[in-house]
């Protein structure tokens, strides 16, 4: 029980807080639209995709997914902002311990991206036809896409000591998964080396899951994205914990210090 009061407790700080931070929601829920609307209707006129479709129907699956990653991958700034001023150190000292700290850190993340994503995907009647059913399934894919994206986060954050150092490093992580996804052009138009870095992206599976489920032309089977994405998820939360490491068990510099002091 203590564990489930920790993890609520942490997602519920992490919402509030990130409530509180109007312009950030704001600038996080409109920068999907500046991108559908201002280079999707830019590229309409010199892009041709196959299909039969618009360059801004093929991209708004894309852009879906890209408001959900955004915005759960930048919610890691909250683990990051908590070592540097010491909050970190007593949410620690509970006894649900890292675990607790680590699933309450992905549940929000997860919370805050399925809601910017979603908000892009309600105006998807703008853009393409969807059948009620067809949403459903939209919102199954972003919600699995968007637990994937808070782990990213988690991952890039573990070993990150400052605000400054996160927000330098995350820019440099973000775009590279957005662009060599598939979500802003085809992945197999791209070049064999970029071709490659795709099929090992799990932002790739995020998006092509949104193509099925918008009726959208697809690379993989549904089944194929969702059997990447949540083996994916584990992994990478696994990877995410042991670089996590607050005690330091793994690096040895726990060890290295004690004997120093010796």
């Amino acid at each position: 029980m203590s564990t489930l009061s920790a993890v609520y407790g942490i997602v519920a700080r992490d919402l509030l807080r990130t409530v509180r931070q109007k312009g950030r929601l704001l600038g996080g829920i409109a920068r999907p639209f500046m991108w559908l609307l201002l280079v999707g209707t830019g590229f309409n006129a010199i892009v041709r995709v196959g299909g039969g479709i618009s360059y801004q129907e093929f991209v708004y699956p894309g852009i879906v997914v890209m408001a959900a990653l955004f915005g759960a991958m930048l919610m890691a700034i909250s683990t990051v902002y908590d070592r540097e001023f010491g909050v970190l150190r007593l949410m620690l000292a509970s006894p649900a311990g890292v675990p607790a700290v680590l699933t309450g850190r992905v549940l929000a993340a997860a919370l805050v991206g399925l809601m910017q994503g979603a908000v892009v995907l309600a105006m998807a009647p703008l853009f393409l036809t969807v059948s009620p059913g067809r949403m459903v399934a939209a919102v199954g894919a972003l919600a699995l896409g968007s637990v994937v994206s808070s782990v990213l986060g988690l991952l890039v954050a573990a070993r990150l000591r400052s605000v400054e150092n996160f927000a330098g490093v995350i820019n440099v992580v973000l775009f590279p998964l957005l662009f060599v996804s598939g979500a802003l052009y085809p992945t197999t138009e791209m070049p064999p080396a970029l071709r490659s870095l795709a099929r090992i992206n799990p932002v790739t599976y995020q998006v092509d899951l949104m193509r099925h489920a918008l009726g959208q032309g697809a690379e993989f089977s549904a089944a194929t994205d969702v059997f990447v994405l949540i083996p994916a998820a584990v992994v990478l939360f696994v990877a995410a914990s042991l670089l996590f490491d607050p005690e330091q068990r793994f690096t040895g510099r726990r060890n290295r210090d004690r004997n120093q002091s010796a």
